[in-house]
C-alpha cells in the first residue's frame, strides 16, 4: 500500500530545497577599488561563505553555490576533448574561475582578471537567475538589458518547450 503521506512530505522537503536553491531579484551595489563586493543577504543565505565565482556570457560574472557549481563542472567534463568548440568552452569557464569566501563585512574579493572581463569599476548590479547570481557592471546591464523584444523572445521559448 502506498503512503501518501511519507510522499507529501518527500515532494515537500524537495521542493523546499529547490526553492532555497533557487536565486531570484536585481540589486545594485557598488565595488570599492579593492575589488570588494557587498553580496545581498537573501543571496548570501543560500551561497554559503565560499562559492564560485567565473566568466558569464555576455559580459557578465556567473556566481554558483557550490553544489550548482559541482552540477556544472561535471557537465563542462563530459564534454568531448576532440571537439575544439567543447575545449574552448571549457576553458573559458574554468581558467577564469575563483573560489570567494565572504568576509565579516558580507563582502567578496572579486579577482582582478573576473573584475577586467566584466568591466567592474564602480556601480554593479546583481541579479538573480535561478540556479546562478549574475554580477554585472551597471552600465553594460543597462545596454544589453532591454526588453523591446520579448515578444519575439517568448515566441522563441515556445519553441523550446516554455509556453506561457
Amino acid at each position: 500500500m502506498v503512503n501518501f503521506t511519507d510522499r507529501g512530505r518527500h515532494f515537500m522537503a524537495v521542493r523546499e530545497a529547490w526553492l532555497s536553491a533557487m536565486f531570484m531579484g536585481e540589486y545594485n551595489h557598488t565595488i570599492d577599488v579593492k575589488g570588494r563586493l557587498i553580496i545581498p543577504s537573501k543571496f548570501r543565505e543560500a551561497l554559503g561563505d565560499v562559492f564560485v565565482v567565473t566568466k558569464g556570457l555576455d559580459g557578465c560574472l556567473f556566481v554558483f553555490d557550490n553544489a550548482e557549481w559541482a552540477v556544472f563542472e561535471e557537465k563542462l567534463k563530459s564534454l568531448p576533448i576532440t571537439n575544439k568548440d567543447a575545449r574552448k568552452f571549457v576553458r573559458f569557464f574554468l581558467a577564469g574561475a575563483a573560489e570567494v569566501e565572504v568576509d565579516k563585512q558580507g563582502r567578496i574579493l572579486v579577482p582582478n582578471v573576473l573584475r577586467e572581463f566584466a568591466q567592474l569599476s564602480k556601480d554593479v548590479v546583481l541579479i538573480g537567475v535561478a540556479s546562478r547570481i549574475e554580477i554585472w557592471s551597471k552600465e553594460r546591464f543597462e545596454e544589453v538589458e532591454t526588453y523591446d523584444d520579448m515578444d519575439d523572445i517568448a515566441e522563441h521559448m515556445a519553441e523550446l518547450g516554455l509556453g506561457i
